[in-house]
């Protein structure tokens, strides 16, 4: 299994991330069609492992470039995500398995440690 390339984008800063780029897309496209000059709009991704874990913290940059009736508006907007790696470097939000905390009758798995009170 690869990366679900939609739902990675989708998935970036809560789903901010690919509403940012929605209207800088749309944004630049109708400022080049209105001055016809040429626009820019560059997304730039970052990835570092989170230590002892199975996840990479990414930092994911929107920058664009903008032509005006006189020069040009330039805006970059930085934030990060962190995100689970898993089999053949698929990645998402969430892990690919996740151990039951409860069975089916509702007493705790054994897997799982309870929480005691002092």
């Amino acid at each position: 299994m690869t990366t679900n390339v939609n739902q990675f984008i989708s998935e970036l800063d809560g789903g901010v991330f690919e509403e940012k780029l929605a209207h800088i897309l749309s944004d630049v496209a109708s400022a080049v069609t209105d001055y016809d000059r040429k626009g820019e709009v560059q997304i730039t991704l970052k990835m570092g492992k989170i230590k002892n874990s199975h996840q990479v913290q990414i930092e994911h940059t929107l920058k664009y470039k903008k032509p005006t009736n006189h020069g040009s508006i330039s805006e970059d907007n930085a934030t990060s995500t962190p995100m689970y790696v898993g089999t053949k470097g698929a990645l998402s939000l969430f892990p690919e398995k996740q151990n039951q905390m409860f069975d089916k009758r509702g007493s705790i798995n054994s897997d799982v440690t309870p929480i005691r009170n002092s």
